[in-house]
């Protein structure tokens, strides 16, 4: 009787047929995930020792297989024993190819945070937060990209003709395109500043009338500390239209300024002042004294031109470098006796 029983067909397969694909499912699936705990076991262990970035990919790969693959892998195994129809067949191996596709989604998009997370890590222990803020956008735009691809494919293998679909996508893509522009002008302009860096956060720049330190940069706007306290707002396409001064990208400070002398000053002490100032520079830490010369004859004195590098990119330390040099040249020249000009003007009267 239990011969006869087992003999049965059932969908064009007897039923100890269907027991051996039931136990071929089971075991293959209790086998994947035992397979699944050791490795996330093994390679959690070997991460907590080691800290391997190997490892730690390791674990969250295994962590990140999903129960729902693993079964479908075992029901397309069970089914190889079975006699099924071409369409059951097909829808098979259609779910198993966009399951696997997906889970090579999940896998890709949790290596690209983690390989994210370690440089950014890095970046930011060397003191480089622009950097780490890069990062963070390009791995953004590497999941969209591995995703759109796996999309595509799952269409594509599900028998969607996905040419004809990207031109359908193209032709709203148009119509959005046009409605949208500001904000695709603001994207495009955000790539430019991740990819080519004109600035980064941190950084000290001028753009226009806006002055200030770059806080963050965002898809569509970069946000701005300016002097006086306030965070500006700035849309990325307006901030790359105009010239952009960044001074956090500064080695070294160019100082150009000059003074003047009253007229009465003697041949013999106006030839003294450059040799003067030059003394006066070179005391000075922290700069470099080019050059310092009697330029020309002013409105109200006899002009001379200095100038000198500040060897630091900090406006503060060029403050406290001008202030000593002019305070050291005032003190010189009250030394030697020479006077700085005063803006006077006399008028002459005629009686008529």
């Amino acid at each position: 009787m239990s011969t006869e029983f087992l003999s049965r067909v059932f969908a064009d397969n007897p039923l100890w047929s269907w027991f051996v694909a039931l136990v071929i499912l089971l075991g293959v699936l209790a086998f994947f995930l035992a397979l699944r705990a050791f490795l996330t076991r093994f390679f959690t262990r070997r991460y907590q020792k080691t800290g391997k970035a190997w490892a730690e990919r390791g674990a969250e790969l295994t962590k990140r297989t999903t129960l729902l693959f693993l079964l479908m892998v075992a029901v397309f195994a069970s089914s190889l024993s079975l006699r099924l129809p071409a369409e059951v067949a097909k829808v098979i191996r259609a779910l198993i190819v966009t399951l696997f596709l997906g889970q090579l989604g999940i896998w890709g998009s949790r290596l690209t945070s983690l390989w994210v997370s370690r440089l950014s890590s890095k970046r930011r222990a060397e003191g480089d937060a622009a950097a780490a803020t890069t990062l963070a956008s390009v791995g953004l735009l590497i999941r969209i990209a591995i995703w759109a691809i796996v999309i595509l494919l799952v269409l594509q293998n599900l028998g969607v003709n996905v040419t004809a679909l990207a031109a359908g996508v193209g032709i709203a893509g148009i119509a959005i395109a046009f409605a949208a522009q500001s904000i695709l002008a603001d994207l495009f302009s955000f790539l430019a500043i991740v990819v080519d860096k004109p600035f980064l956060v941190g950084d000290f720049i001028v753009a226009g009338d806006v002055e200030g330190i770059v806080e963050r940069i965002g898809i569509k706007t970069t946000r701005i500390r300016s002097l006086t306290g306030e965070e500006v707002v700035v849309s990325n396409s307006e901030l790359l239209r105009g010239w952009i001064h960044d001074y956090a990208k500064m080695r070294e400070r160019r100082v150009v300024f000059r003074f003047a002398v009253d007229y009465q000053t003697p041949h013999e002490k106006l030839a003294k002042i450059p040799e003067l100032v030059r003394e006066v520079i070179e005391s000075t830490p922290n700069v470099r004294f080019d050059r310092a010369h009697f330029k020309e004859y002013g409105e109200f004195g006899l002009i001379f031109e200095v100038v000198y590098f500040v060897l630091s990119p900090s406006y503060r330390e060029y403050m406290d470098a001008q202030q000593a040099i002019n305070l050291a040249i005032h003190k010189r020249f009250s030394e030697e006796d020479i006077k700085f000009a005063l803006p006077v003007r006399r008028v002459m009267l005629e009686r008529g």
